[in-house]
């Protein structure tokens, strides 16, 4: 069957005439496209607290160490660094050419306790007792004391360490174990002969 150009153009016309018109779009839902915007700052501002741990951490030369122990779990994490003092991702203190500023410390230049450390600490450690206590059969007495994980560089001077630990030792903050995180090395071998 074949068509002349006008009847092959009336009867697209008359197609065309019985397709309905679509409706007028008069509002746009953005609920579904809010969520995952929602979603995903989520994600990038979790990401970023974790990027900037790792850095600090990265900046850190630990200290080599023949010890294989287990790290335990629940323990809180404090970065001194070069720059300054960091517990679990949150930079508390500054440091300066390996000390911590006399007006953060309490009794100035020559005080070891850091208020702000040890307040800071406080928090974490009740933070961290209320998320036990929700644990089903969680007993207070039998749970292991409170441990500090601290990582430092291999040049961090001794008196920055023991105010630290100073600090975190306070009965506000109440840690009363503290692990110092180093580089495992592995022994040399004797040469074959």
């Amino acid at each position: 069957m074949s068509f002349t150009q006008r009847e092959a153009r009336r009867i697209i016309r008359k197609a065309v005439g019985r397709v309905p018109e679509g409706e007028e779009i008069r509002h746009l839902n953005i609920m579904p496209m809010m969520d995952m915007m929602t979603i995903l700052l989520v994600a990038f501002i979790f990401q970023a607290a974790t990027s900037a741990t790792a850095l600090t951490a990265g900046a850190v030369q630990l200290p080599r160490s023949l010890s294989a122990d287990e790290l335990p779990e629940g323990a809180a994490t404090l970065i001194i660094s070069k720059n300054g003092i960091v517990v679990e991702g949150e930079s508390i203190v500054s440091v300066s050419n390996g000390d911590v500023d006399a007006s953060q410390k309490e009794g100035g230049s020559m005080g070891i306790k850091i208020p702000k450390l040890t307040n800071y600490l406080a928090n974490l450690r009740g933070q961290q007792e209320i998320k036990l206590r929700e644990i089903p059969g969680y007993d207070p007495a039998k749970a292991p004391p409170p441990e500090l994980l601290i990582i430092a560089d291999r040049t961090t001077p001794y008196r920055l360490l023991l105010q630290v630990m100073f600090s975190a030792k306070q009965k506000e903050a109440g840690y009363k174990h503290f692990r110092l995180i180093v580089q495992k090395s592995f022994p040399l071998k004797p040469a074959s002969k």
